[in-house]
């Protein structure tokens, strides 16, 4: 399935899940999205400042049929327990305080689906942290641009002139990466070409890899571009396409 800006509205969520797309097999009980990427965000991911301040806008909310697409079959169940801290004699709870629970939110700009899960090991001072499941937007919100890309740990992420923090926007099958030759990095040069080439207003998901300017895909491909965090603004991106 291909995915055009004008088919359908994906970034507004005042419209529900009715605009997400799903892919189903029935048959062997798979159920994912069709068109927006899955993003999967490690423990040692959540300790940066965007995420937190992603994380900081989420909104708790009871499960729904979207969260349940984010987790493994057999632990949908576990996104309607409680977590021990709430109470101890959850079915989540190991041990009497450790807790394998899931934990539902939104995403109040876009209206993704956000599935918590939680780790924390029986007794005082073991493990106890939390991953995150949730859906890249397939773009940024229409009445909104392109400012800068921002990348850290691994995520990547990109804050609009009003000032929104969003996780980049990403088609399923055409993932982002940095710092070797291959389809991650070609993939994120293309998207980043293609804002750049529009000033900041195309932010849809999906460039086709051909359009990827040769000196924004050699940043993508290096080494420096893999190491720590890195911010270009809009602007940065243009003065790449004239070196």
């Amino acid at each position: 399935m291909t995915f055009e800006p004008v088919d359908l509205n994906l970034t507004d969520p005042t419209k529900g899940y009715l605009n997400f797309v799903l892919y189903t097999e029935a048959r062997l009980g798979v159920a994912s999205g069709s068109l927006n990427a899955e993003v999967s965000i490690e423990e040692t991911q959540t300790r940066t400042p965007h995420f937190q301040e992603w994380l900081s806008r989420l909104v708790r909310c009871e499960p729904n049929a979207m969260h349940c697409t984010l987790v493994e079959r057999a632990q949908i169940p576990a996104l309607f327990h409680p977590c021990v801290t709430e109470d101890k004699d959850s079915p989540s709870a190991v041990g009497g305080s450790g807790c394998v629970c899931r934990r539902a939110f939104y995403d109040p700009e876009f209206g993704l689906p956000v599935v918590g899960e939680h780790f924390k090991h029986r007794g005082e001072g073991g493990t106890d942290h939390w991953t995150y499941q949730t859906y890249a937007p397939l773009d940024l919100r229409p009445d909104d641009a392109f400012s800068s890309f921002i990348t850290g740990r691994g995520l990547f992420w990109a804050r609009t002139e009003k000032g929104l923090l969003s996780i980049l926007p990403q088609r399923n099958a055409l993932g982002y990466n940095l710092g070797y030759s291959g389809g991650g990095p070609h993939a994120l040069a293309a998207y980043l070409t293609q804002v750049a080439d529009s000033d900041g207003q195309n932010t849809a998901a999906g460039a086709p890899y051909e359009k990827a300017h040769p000196a924004i895909l050699a940043w993508a491909e290096s080494s420096a571009a893999d190491r720590g965090r890195n911010e270009l603004t809009l602007r940065d991106l243009k003065a790449m396409q004239q070196s």
